[in-house]
């Protein structure tokens, strides 16, 4: 019996010391600002905080009207984000005018304030209303726009809005770069729309490269 009793109370001294350096490391794990849990938790990445992607089921049932079905890029928590818009082209529209149309109908598209539920989402445009776009002059390269507003006077969130959305058209053939200029000047530079540009697209302009033109 005494032997039983011996042991008893050894388990007993035991547990109370396991429970007492338990005690010490939650207090430790505390100090640092760490919170101690009692069992392994693995419940992946923490939420997105994002709010354009937390309201992306609404945004697709919005109706888009009818037209072309394009898509152009707003601001959404600091990054470029695609959202479904429409340009109307008339049927037998030549390839060039064709470009044009289209080009304008993006820059009037980004120039419009966000509907309701983007607002309510965080969406936002950069890029003022009313900039107009004409084609290629004689000696430009074919996929040339020229903008009522000189490309390097745009805001620069503006400036990558608006060629994100070109280079990812059929404004311009949907290579991922665009040939702009400015209707008041000869100097046209080739932008593209990488991915750095889409998800910081406050950095800094665009890579561009110099090209010929008239």
């Amino acid at each position: 019996m005494r032997t039983r009793e011996r042991q008893g109370r050894t388990a007993r001294a035991r547990g109370i010391q396991i429970l007492a350096a338990g005690g010490v490391l939650t207090g430790l794990l505390a100090g640092c600002g760490i919170r101690a849990t009692q069992v392994p938790t693995d419940f992946g990445p923490a939420p997105s905080m994002v709010p354009c992607e937390s309201s992306m089921t609404d945004l697709a049932t919005q109706a888009v009207p009818s037209g072309m079905p394009v898509e152009v890029f707003l601001l959404c928590s600091g990054a470029l984000v695609r959202v479904d818009r429409s340009v109307r082209v008339a049927d037998g529209t030549d390839e060039a005018k064709r470009r044009v149309v289209v080009a304008q109908g993006l820059l009037k598209a980004l120039g419009e304030t966000p509907s309701g539920v983007e607002d309510e989402a965080g969406y936002r445009t950069a890029v003022p209303p009313g900039i107009t776009v004409t084609g290629p002059r004689p000696g430009d390269p074919d996929d040339t726009l020229r903008l009522s507003t000189a490309p390097d006077a745009l805001p620069k969130y503006a400036l990558a809005q608006i060629v994100c959305t070109f280079a990812d058209t059929a404004a311009t053939g949907d290579n991922g770069s665009v040939v702009l200029g400015s209707t008041s000047a000869d100097a046209l530079r080739r932008y593209e729309c990488t991915a750095d540009v889409q998800s910081d697209p406050g950095a800094g302009i665009p890579p561009s490269t110099e090209v010929s033109g008239s």
